[in-house]
């Protein structure tokens, strides 16, 4: 059974699948603040200003791109909401991997140590 650590701690690899439906139902077990809406895994992390917003923002571009799996992100003065997918599956047709997974998880330990006041 995998944790949120050994996922957060996982690396990202080139899929060519969509996981099973299960697979899915497992990993999103243990992210709660994350949601599937159309197939896309989405959440919106909150702060208390811009600044924290770009900030989250900024790490969250580093990780994505040393991981090589890029989410959608929508910035708002105060949120910024997070949508991953695969889009190299089922021949180009997307779908959820094990990437998009691995991703929300080190997102969300992101925004955990982000959350620590100075």
């Amino acid at each position: 059974m995998t944790t949120l650590q050994a996922l957060a701690q996982q690396q990202c690899a080139p899929r060519q699948q969509a996981l099973p439906d299960t697979d899915v139902a497992s990993l999103l077990a243990l992210l709660p603040d994350w949601r599937l809406h159309d197939g896309i895994l989405t959440r919106t992390f909150q702060f208390k200003n811009y600044y924290q917003t770009l900030a989250f923002v900024n790490a969250l571009a580093y990780m994505t791109h040393i991981q090589d799996h890029h989410p959608e992100l929508i910035i708002t003065y105060k949120s910024c909401t997070a949508r991953y997918t695969t889009h190299s599956i089922n021949q180009g047709a997307g779908g959820l991997s094990d990437n998009d997974f691995i991703c929300a998880a080190r997102a969300d330990a992101l925004y955990q140590s982000s959350q620590v006041a100075p």
